[in-house]
């Protein structure tokens, strides 16, 4: 009998080489706002901005029911409210309790510094529409956190 050479395998790296530049389109496809980002959005003045948006028909529910601490529209008042009660906005009002990540932390992490412990935020589900208006009406201070 005479020995015939084995045929050479196809090299695996070959089999998903056209996926991997799907990855980043998938990781960003649904990319919401940092938490330092939606930090400077809860701010009285930018939430009052937020929450009272133009009608525009290209957003879930002509942009006019926005959850500001998870940055997502939602179609109508009925969602957003079922929303307000699910884990994943609970986490995030979690996650927003504690000071955002910033360039002196950063240093201070490095050994320039000293250590400061984060501020914790007292974070409470965004009031309504009509509840709004009238904290903006009454505060001075457009900074504060709603």
């Amino acid at each position: 009998m005479a020995k015939t050479k084995s045929k050479a395998r196809k090299s695996k790296s070959h089999n998903h080489k056209k996926v991997s530049h799907l990855h980043k389109i998938y990781k960003t496809k649904r990319k919401t706002k940092d938490h330092d980002q939606i930090h400077q959005d809860l701010k009285l003045k930018n939430a009052h901005e937020l929450l009272n948006q133009a009608i525009e028909h290209d957003m879930p529910g002509a942009a006019q029911n926005y959850c500001v601490h998870c940055a997502r529209y939602f179609i109508d008042e009925i969602a957003l409210k079922e929303h307000f009660r699910t884990k994943l906005h609970k986490r995030r009002m979690k996650a927003l309790e504690t000071e955002p990540y910033t360039q002196e932390e950063a240093n201070r992490a490095a050994g320039i510094g000293c250590f400061v412990a984060p501020k914790k935020f007292d974070i409470k589900t965004q009031p309504d529409k009509q509840k709004l208006e009238k904290i903006f009406e009454e505060t001075v201070d457009k900074d504060n956190i709603i």
